[in-house]
């Protein structure tokens, strides 16, 4: 006899884990849906008691004298507080109120046509309730207008407006306004801000002579501050002074905030090179008094031990910098330099060792304002003369006569080598061909010491006097190749002219040197002298190899060791017409050239 089959199945753990984590969801969605219901309810619940809490606001202030409805020590005066804090089902509510007076243009408006001498009209009563500690992120609102039964305002008072543009000359909406006065009647202790045209208008004040202290500012320390100023010791001219308000007349009184700035000042040498705990000084252009000027910004600042410094909080302005324990080399960019609102804005001073007296020439173009680099400053005076390209670095030599052997150049006056058919004893500071008589030999060759630039360097051009040789000498009686290394000594120096190759040379056509040197530090040169008629040779005074690098001031030209004394300085540039002036050099000079386009 066969048994019956029962076919049983149970339930496996992994539908088991399947299925709570289903249940779990619906039950999450379930509880997260009613906890949204409950909050919606409360929400609700507390709006109707904020509502109810502004509803009695507004009823007792109805019910206050008119004289009375005003803030503390606020425009206009009252009784009320400006903040408050009331309790109403176990749960604190915090209330601001604000009362304004109007000036309806119904019978005009003070200051304007007609003249409305009592412009208090009627008061606007606003107040704001919220729950601090509800979540609640904006404040219920309620306004009403209060009427005085018969008369306005006081015709004692006057009235005084509030303008606050920015550094572009637009208005400042939503400003934070601070008045102070204690010797009127009433006194006066109150913020406000400034509606959408940048002005606040208080037309029912106390008669004051200087007795209205204002500030403004906004966001905090996002933006600059600008106030009135009492008369001290310190400052007894003010150039912004308390305000005055008139009986039955409008005091208006501008203000300038803008956004804050910061000036990002790092210190180096002309290598590049960091220079360590420099002080500086730091002077703006706007005042805070006068008779003597007072600058709202003058200070002597100090950058780190690695030649930073960074301030902050700054207002825009005009800023000249300088150090006394350092000539100024150049800066970038330009003095004075501007500093526009809420920028961050970086300047870098390159300084060289301390002179007496110096020179700093900075040359702009006088239509775009731009730095014109490669313009030519000749500076002169009685036994002093020299020429200085802007932005541009420069090594130079201007004698020979010291002679050979000299690897590094260490001594101005002397050269590596020569094939002995160049002569630079004959006269002094200068180099030409030697002489067979009864003439000159036709050709010669003289190599240069090594010299440091002390950075990687962009080569810019060669540059040599007298550029003009006699016409006898023929087109070619000058001609030069560079090398460079990064080290002072390689494993040879390779000669190069302008296409980068030792087949050419560069001459009184092509002076500007290859790119392919460029990021060396050390160069030296080869001089290649030759004339086509033996009774005449070619004369070389000077040379100079001009570069840049990322210290480079664009624009500018340095003259250090100068005497206290009148120079002659005259100015050209390709494409300018020349500017010729005199300056008077005292300490660390800096002038101004605004070069024409011819």
């Amino acid at each position: 006899m066969k048994k019956a089959v029962v076919n049983s199945r149970g339930f496996a753990l992994l539908e088991v884990v399947i299925a709570i984590a289903v249940f779990v969801i619906f039950a999450a969605g379930i509880y997260g849906g009613l906890q949204f219901v409950f909050k919606i309810v409360y929400q609700s619940r507390l709006r109707v008691v904020e509502t109810g809490i502004l509803n009695e606001e507004l009823e007792i202030i109805r019910n206050l004298r008119f004289v009375d409805v005003g803030i503390i020590n606020g425009s206009p005066s009252g009784v009320l507080t400006h903040i408050a804090t009331t309790t109403r089902n176990g749960i604190d509510f915090t209330l601001t109120r604000t009362v304004r007076n109007i000036d309806d243009e119904f019978d005009g408006v003070i200051g304007g046509v007609p003249n409305d001498i009592a412009p208090a009209d009627y008061k606007l009563v606003e107040v704001a309730v919220i729950c601090d500690t509800c979540g609640q992120k904006q404040s219920l609102i309620a306004t009403t207008f209060v009427s005085p039964k018969n008369l306005e305002g006081s015709l004692d008072h006057g009235a005084l407006f509030i303008n606050v543009l920015n550094a572009q000359g637009q208005p400042v909406g939503g400003a934070d306004v601070h008045v102070v006065a204690t010797s009127t009647d009433p006194a006066i202790d109150l913020w406000d801000t400034t509606d959408n045209e940048g002005m606040l208008r208080l037309v029912d004040l106390g008669e004051g002579i200087g007795a209205y202290q204002v500030s403004v500012s906004k966001d905090g320390d996002d933006f600059t501050t600008d106030q009135t100023i009492i008369p001290s010791e310190e400052n007894p001219h003010p150039t912004k002074l308390p305000a005055s308000v008139v009986a039955q007349e409008v005091t208006e009184i501008g203000f300038n905030i803008d956004l804050v700035s910061s000036l990002l000042l790092s210190t180096v040498n002309n290598l590049c090179v960091s220079e360590s705990s420099v002080p500086v000084s730091l002077i703006g252009t706007k005042l805070s008094g006068t008779e003597p000027d007072i600058y709202k910004v003058n200070e002597i600042v100090n950058t780190d031990g690695g030649g930073l410094y960074s301030r902050l909080n700054l207002i825009w302005d005009i800023y000249s910098l300088d150090s006394d324990n350092y000539d100024l080399l150049g800066t970038i960019p330009q003095l004075p330099v501007a500093v526009l609102p809420g920028v961050d804005q970086p300047v870098q001073l390159i300084l060289g060792p301390n002179t007496s007296h110096s020179l700093l020439v900075h040359v702009t173009d006088s239509i775009t304002g731009q730095a014109v680099p490669n313009a030519t400053a000749v500076l002169s005076a009685i036994g002093y003369s020299s020429s200085q390209l802007t932005g541009v670095g420069h090594k130079s030599q201007t004698d020979w006569s010291g002679g050979t052997g000299q690897l590094l150049a260490e001594d101005l006056t002397k050269y590596w080598s020569d094939d002995g058919r160049v002569e630079v004893m004959a006269d002094p500071g200068n180099i030409q061909l030697s002489e067979l008589w009864p003439g000159y030999v036709s050709g010669g060759q003289l190599e240069s010491s090594v010299f440091d630039l002390g950075t990687e360097a962009n080569y810019g051009s060669l540059i040599w006097e007298p550029l003009a040789q006699p016409e006898a000498v023929g087109t070619d009686a000058v001609r030069w190749q560079v090398a460079t290394a990064t080290s002072t000594i390689p494993e040879f120096w390779n000669y190069l002219g302008p296409d980068g190759t030792g087949s050419t040379y560069y001459d009184s056509t092509n002076n500007i040197i290859s790119e392919i040197h460029d990021g060396d530090q050390y160069f030296r040169y080869k001089l290649f002298l030759s004339t086509a008629s033996t009774t005449y040779t070619p004369t070389i005074s000077s040379l100079a190899l001009t570069y840049t690098n990322a210290c480079t001031p664009p624009g500018q030209a340095y003259f250090g060791n100068l005497s206290n004394q009148e120079y002659s300085l005259i100015v050209t540039g390709v494409g300018y017409s020349e500017y010729a002036t005199t300056v008077t050099v005292e300490g660390n000079t800096l002038l101004s050239v605004n070069l024409t386009p011819a």
